[in-house]
C-alpha cells in the first residue's frame, strides 16, 4: 500500500516540486536533479514521512537543504549561465520583460537571501517556518529578507532608470 501511496504523491506533486526547486536554484537542470534526489530520499522513508502532517513541506525542506549543500560544495563552479522563466499563456510583453528582469536580479542574490524570498513570497511561509526549514533564528531570516529586498529595490530602480534613459 505504501508504494501506491508514494506513487500517487509523486504523480500529484512532482510538477509543483519541480517549479519550487527551479525558483529556489534558478536552474532547471539542477532543479530536476534536486527533486529527483529528494524523492529518492523520501521514498526510502515514506512510511514515516507520509504519517507527517505535511509531507510535501518535508520534501521541500530536503530540496532547500540539498540546494544549499550543493551550492556550498560547488560555489566556485558556474554550471548554467542563465535562467529562462517559463512563458505563461497570454502574457504581455511588458510583464514578460518585468519577469525576466526580476529573475535576472534574483539570480544575483546570495543563495540564502534568494531562498528566504522564495520561501516567503512563492511558498507563503512565515518567518518562523522559514527559520525552521533553514535551521536558523527568526532574526536571521528577517535579516536575509531585508538585505535581499533592499538589494532588489536598488537594482530594479537602477534598471528602471536605465530603461527610461535617466529620466526620473
Amino acid at each position: 500500500m505504501a508504494e501506491a501511496e508514494f506513487a500517487q504523491f509523486v504523480a500529484n506533486r512532482q510538477a509543483a516540486l519541480l517549479r519550487f526547486a527551479t525558483v529556489v536554484c534558478m536552474d532547471g537542470s539542477l532543479a530536476q536533479d534536486l527533486v529527483q534526489d529528494a524523492l529518492i530520499r523520501t521514498h526510502q522513508r515514506w512510511d514515516r514521512i507520509s504519517a507527517m502532517a505535511a509531507p510535501e513541506a518535508y520534501v521541500k525542506k530536503i530540496i532547500v537543504n540539498a540546494h544549499l549543500s550543493f551550492r556550498r560544495k560547488f560555489s566556485r563552479v558556474r554550471l548554467v549561465d542563465e535562467f529562462e522563466p517559463r512563458a505563461a499563456n497570454g502574457d504581455h510583453a511588458a510583464q514578460s520583460a518585468d519577469r525576466a528582469m526580476l529573475a535576472e536580479e534574483l539570480a544575483k542574490l546570495p543563495q540564502q537571501q534568494r531562498v528566504v524570498l522564495v520561501l516567503r513570497f512563492y511558498e507563503g511561509m512565515t518567518d518562523a517556518e522559514i527559520a525552521e526549514v533553514l535551521g536558523c533564528a527568526v532574526g536571521t531570516v528577517r535579516g536575509y529578507a531585508s538585505r535581499a529586498l533592499a538589494t532588489l529595490r536598488i537594482e530594479l530602480a537602477d534598471a528602471d532608470s536605465q530603461l527610461n534613459g535617466g529620466r526620473d
